[in-house]
């Protein structure tokens, strides 16, 4: 007898795929990693390639927008999925917190990664560790604020004292006083601080002690 709450059905759901240009980003990762240096020189600069876990990396709208699409359906699915608890939840705001955004798309990753390995360890780790992580921090950072809809940033006013011309004028002060104690020349006693084992008649003597030292 099915469940009152659950749609007749699979039991499970697919995990959903990235779209056709950010599978072609992890083709050319993959031809980065494992081509052959003909391959990989007509990537370009490997630097460039957009890494689909790092939104910073892709510069290009469409393939950003795909990305976003990507979250999307990945944050349903793993609602879905894997949440029972009401404080498991990824809120439907995540896309007004940059840290979940950015733990999103690794943990997204991560998951596909695990699809497409040939064994369960992947998957093992994914469970044991990504997922719960990921969840642990979410609960820490969010709490409840956003349980009755997106709530403005609570640090918001600390970070501005943060970015405050006081706090920023405190803190370079604290720079260039650093920067100028690395660059004091030594002393006269410090260059010519005398060593504290020399060798007399072939044996160690400590300078300070004149004790003997075993060798």
């Amino acid at each position: 007898m099915s469940s009152p709450d659950r749609i007749p059905g699979p039991m499970v759901a697919r995990f959903p795929h990235p779209g056709g240009q950010l599978e072609q980003a992890y083709r050319e990762l993959d031809i980065a990693l494992n081509g052959t240096d003909e391959q990989r020189k007509a990537l370009g600069s490997l630097k460039m390639l957009p890494r689909p876990w790092d939104p910073d990396s892709l510069t290009r709208p469409q393939l950003r927008r795909e990305l976003w699409d990507w979250l999307e359906a990945f944050t349903i699915w793993l609602n879905t999925e894997y949440v029972w608890d009401v404080a498991g939840v990824v809120p439907h705001c995540w896309p007004q917190h940059p840290h979940l955004v950015r733990e999103l798309a690794v943990l997204a990753d991560q998951r596909r990664r695990a699809t497409l390995a040939l064994g369960s360890d992947a998957l093992e780790e994914w469970h044991r560790y990504a997922l719960p992580a990921f969840v642990d921090r979410m609960r820490q950072r969010v709490k409840n604020h956003c349980e009755d809809g997106h709530q403005q940033w609570p640090a918001k006013g600390r970070h501005s004292r943060h970015l405050g011309e006081p706090a920023a004028a405190q803190r370079a002060h604290a720079y260039e006083q650093d920067a100028a104690a690395h660059h004091r020349p030594a002393t006269e006693s410090q260059e010519q601080i005398a060593p504290l084992l020399r060798v007399v008649d072939g044996e160690t003597v400590d300078t300070e002690t004149g004790e003997v030292v075993d060798g």
